[in-house]
């Protein structure tokens, strides 16, 4: 899981992977922290490992943050914090590819930073992001929030916004989307194999890698 460089946003399924769902103080990967991090393990399709554990950010929790997730300074000011908690999510982790919703935006940068500036090393693990994937696979949808996902599927959204009940959504959201029909056809990075996506830039539209920065290739259109 730690290495030198961030892992690549892959977009086919895949049956052995780990979701992971970050809750945080607040909503900027630069200025906010961690405060829990929960993870199912899935082989073959099936959970068959949990990690979950409250982290003591070193901060206050902002009150936009707990009135979305109800953790509140008091139940983290005693939890481990994240020097601690991160080697133990990279042992659970392992080389799995993760999974999770809008992590390419939000997630990813989070844990990237945690690890770059607490061990010097970054996350490796190549991931796939469900929003996208929704956008693709279920154009039917007004939104396309996990919650509105979990609902279409008629999964159980009690408890959402708590980091392990969202990782139970998502992972039965991921399963139930492998049955959806993508919208159109997916063009590929020649150099990564991660999408591409049609932008509209300075000089025009013009095809460009959704795994930017790392991947900053082009191609006109």
């Amino acid at each position: 899981m730690f290495g030198a460089n961030r892992g690549r946003k892959l977009r086919d399924y895949v049956s052995n992977y780990v979701v992971f769902d970050l809750e945080t103080t607040g909503t900027s990967p630069k200025a906010e922290a961690i405060i829990e991090i929960s993870a199912l393990k899935v082989v073959d399709g099936k959970v068959v490992d949990t990690f979950s554990t409250l982290v003591n950010p070193m901060k206050p929790i902002s009150p936009g943050a707990t009135a979305v997730n109800g953790i509140t300074d008091d139940m983290v000011k005693d939890k481990p914090t994240l020097d601690v908690v991160l080697p133990q999510f990279n042992d659970f982790v392992g080389d799995y590819i993760l999974v999770g919703h809008n992590i390419h935006c939000f997630d990813m940068k989070f844990i990237w930073k945690a690890a770059e500036e607490t061990f010097g090393q970054t996350i490796s693990n190549d991931y796939i992001d469900t929003l996208p994937m929704s956008r693709k696979r279920l154009p039917q949808l007004a939104h396309h929030r996990l919650v509105d996902i979990a609902a279409y599927y008629d999964i159980d959204t009690s408890g959402a916004h708590r980091a392990l009940q969202d990782c139970v959504m998502n992972q039965l959201c991921f399963e139930y989307m492998q049955d959806e029909p993508e919208l159109t056809p997916t063009k590929k990075c020649p150099n990564c194999a991660s999408e591409l996506l049609l932008r509209n830039g300075r000089y025009g539209m013009f095809w460009g890698c959704t795994n930017f920065p790392v991947c900053r290739y082009t191609e006109n259109t």
